[in-house]
């Protein structure tokens, strides 16, 4: 299979031949349910596109808690079937289709009663832990453990012993959310899919009742394109309900937004290794490694502002700052905090159960002629999700389509990963890098990682990390813009690295050498590369603005000081 390129080039070339021809489908929404119906769709043959308003997991798919889990919560409201199918999803994940970027992640959960918690909390992950083996593809991690208060105060230091009387860990996994979406939208297109991100669908082409395209407006070059399919599929997330409002249709369901948001604090901050589930009242909140750092969220309010750029609230970092202090010996302050990210989580609001076709946590529906509506569900069980929105788009074509094979087909990066892995030693030797750089780059990019090496070839100063962000090397900011489909400084900072987040300094005291070093491969000018540092530095001061406002109304007002990035 040849590894599509995702450039400025080849992104102005997909939208060209969108229009030419008539496709079998259309997807709109180039987050992770939109990328997986892209990959579903390609790989069974049909003449596929993909089209994207910003950038590729620009909205809910960046901004998660990064974990691939069944739902041990969902245990607890007995649903078995969520839980089963989530396991599933997780094990295939792990084991076949993206061993390069889903990683197994232990986490203690602390038992605070005797005796009955213990048996109530165990028999729940055991069930758990069952479940996974059952679904044929857990086998690849650890059982759950019972540890008394001794041991687990020995796992995990940074909790207060008074926290505690005992603890179970159990294990899940993790990825970058945002590099798990732009590797399945190469590897839909390597697969023949057409992607284009920066295109905005702006209209729906109508031939009476029926559904035949969609008007696109390119946002970086400007003008419109009429693309034409057989079968659109609107996958949205959250701004489903803006876009079926562009066809005057009323919904069969609605989708309303959850803000959740999440801190990033550094590693040493927590002593701990392994991450943390903790009870709230409300949910659970996790502290989760990440790297040099950890990851603490989430919260779960409701948000009916900008949803483009939701915005955290002080009240927001508070309540999480509260209830991660309520169990850890040294107390974490607004000063440990390196970064802060809102997301918002697309849930079903539907007007019937009739609406539900599927499951309760994601929805399928066909709501006029030419045009398949899918919206709900969750990461993890986004493979699920693609295949049901392309099994209905199936019924409105006219044509014999092959089944879903999307279980057996593994991301770009996949093949070769572990061959690669198990020689990591001699290629850090053959390159001149560190071997921890070349466990980075493979647990980024996999076997991809031979052609990110090859810019390193050509120019041995890319082979040097950023000067402001040193867990990155010079490379990967180039290579984000002639291969993974970026095409703004603030792509490369807040998606294709997590730069944004992971320094103190939210990326800004990188952002002119990023600027400088993909400008070529943009075709920028000087001014560009201005224009865009100043972007990034206001995006970053709005960002810092809301997060001292009191309230979700003053902190959405503050995000939106700063402009949206200015066109090519």
């Amino acid at each position: 299979m040849k590894t599509a390129i995702l450039g400025p080039a080849q992104r102005a070339e997909a939208l060209a031949r969108m229009a030419e021809r008539e496709l079998d489908i259309l997807v709109v929404g180039g987050g992770v349910v939109g990328a997986g119906t892209a990959l579903d769709a390609a790989t069974r043959g049909l003449a596929t596109g993909l089209v994207e308003a910003r950038d590729w997991a620009s909205g809910t798919s960046s901004r998660s808690s990064k974990l691939i889990h069944g739902g041990l919560r969902y245990l607890e409201m007995l649903d078995f079937a969520l839980v089963r199918e989530a396991l599933k999803e997780r094990g295939l994940l792990l084991e076949r289709l993206a061993p390069h970027l889903v990683k197994p992640v232990p986490f203690l959960y602390p038992l605070q009663h005797k005796g009955w918690e213990r048996w109530y909390a165990g028999s729940g992950v055991a069930l758990y832990d069952a479940m996974s083996v059952s679904s044929g593809h857990g086998r690849g991690l650890p059982v759950h453990r019972h540890l008394s208060q001794k041991r687990a105060l020995r796992v995990a230091p940074c909790l207060k012993r008074d926290a505690l009387v005992g603890a179970l860990q159990y294990y899940d996994a993790q990825m970058d959310d945002a590099r798990y979406v732009a590797t399945m939208v190469r590897t839909a297109a390597a697969y023949g899919a057409q992607v284009a991100n920066r295109a905005r669908a702006v209209g729906f082409l109508r031939e009476g009742e029926r559904v035949v395209g969609v008007r696109v407006e390119d946002v970086e070059g400007g003008g419109d394109y009429e693309i034409r399919a057989q079968q659109i599929v609107n996958a949205t997330g959250v701004w489903t309900d803006d876009t079926q409002a562009l066809i005057g249709e009323r919904g069969q369901f609605h989708v309303r937004a959850s803000k959740g948001i999440h801190l990033v604090v550094p590693k040493d901050r927590i002593h701990s290794t392994t991450g943390l589930i903790l009870r709230t009242e409300k949910s659970v909140l996790f502290v989760i490694p990440w790297g040099r750092h950890w990851i603490v969220g989430t919260t779960d309010t409701g948000w009916d502002l900008d949803k483009a750029h939701p915005a955290a609230s002080s009240a927001d970092i508070d309540y999480l700052l509260e209830h991660v202090n309520a169990v850890l010996a040294t107390p974490l302050t607004r000063d440990d905090v390196e970064g802060v990210y809102a997301g918002l989580r697309p849930l079903l609001a539907g007007e019937s159960d009739a609406t539900s076709k599927l499951s309760r946590e994601h929805t399928v529906a066909h709501p006029v002629p030419g045009l398949v509506v899918v919206a709900g569900g969750k990461y993890t069980t986004y493979r699920v999700m693609a295949k049901d929105a392309v099994d209905e788009a199936v019924h409105g074509l006219d044509q014999r389509v092959a089944d879903c094979v999307t279980e057996d087909v593994p991301l770009v990066g996949a093949e070769g990963y572990k061959a690669l892995w198990n020689a990591r030693a001699r290629i850090a030797a053959r390159t001149g890098l560190h071997v921890a750089r070349i466990e980075h780059l493979l647990n980024r990019y996999g076997s991809l990682t031979e052609e990110l090496l090859e810019l390193v070839v050509a120019d041995p100063s890319l082979g040097e990390p950023l000067a402001h962000a040193d867990d990155y090397l010079r490379a990967e900011a180039v290579y984000a813009c002639t291969h993974e489909g970026a095409r703004h400084l603030d792509d490369v900072l807040t998606r294709r690295t997590r730069i944004s987040i992971e320094t103190f300094d939210r990326g800004t005291r990188s952002a002119r050498e990023v600027a400088e070093l993909i400008a070529p491969a943009l075709g920028w000018d000087d001014d560009q590369v201005e224009k865009e540092i100043a972007h990034y530095r206001k995006r970053v001061e709005a960002e810092r603005e809301s997060q001292r406002q009191p309230d979700d109304l003053t902190a959405d007002a503050a995000r939106l000081g700063a402009p949206d990035i200015v066109p090519l």
